[in-house]
């Protein structure tokens, strides 16, 4: 991934994070219970947290790029926004449960993703 693929990545899930969080926030409010509302807006929470992280990764200065792990690190966040967000936003949203089985694996990607900045950290503030 190249800083700018990262920023137009970021911009669109940035987007769509906007637009689910007010699907939720004002499309199914009436039509699916509190608890599932619960689970949507952590999906939206958690897609948030990650496309700004990826925002501030595609902004760092072109020698970040340099660290053999940064554009991994991108696309784990990338995966986990997709599996994560889109499964609890598929739960919440159908109710049906199967789709919670697949989360923690986003979960896994988030956490690669933060692991991979730290082991990079270093080369990217030098």
């Amino acid at each position: 991934m190249t800083p700018l693929l990262c920023l137009r990545i970021a911009a669109l899930l940035g987007a769509l994070a906007v637009a689910l969080g007010a699907f939720g926030a004002h499309g199914l409010k009436e039509r699916i219970s509190p608890e599932m509302l619960t689970v949507f807006e952590v999906g939206v929470r958690y897609h948030f947290y990650h496309v700004l992280a990826l925002l501030g990764l595609a902004l760092a200065p072109a020698a970040a790029w340099d660290a053999p792990l940064v554009p991994y690190t991108a696309w784990a966040w990338g995966v986990g926004i997709l599996i994560f967000s889109g499964s609890l936003y598929v739960l919440a949203i159908t109710g049906i449960t199967k789709f919670g089985m697949i989360t923690p694996i986003g979960g896994v990607a988030f956490i690669a993703g933060w692991v991979m900045l730290l082991l990079s950290a270093r080369r990217i503030v030098e």
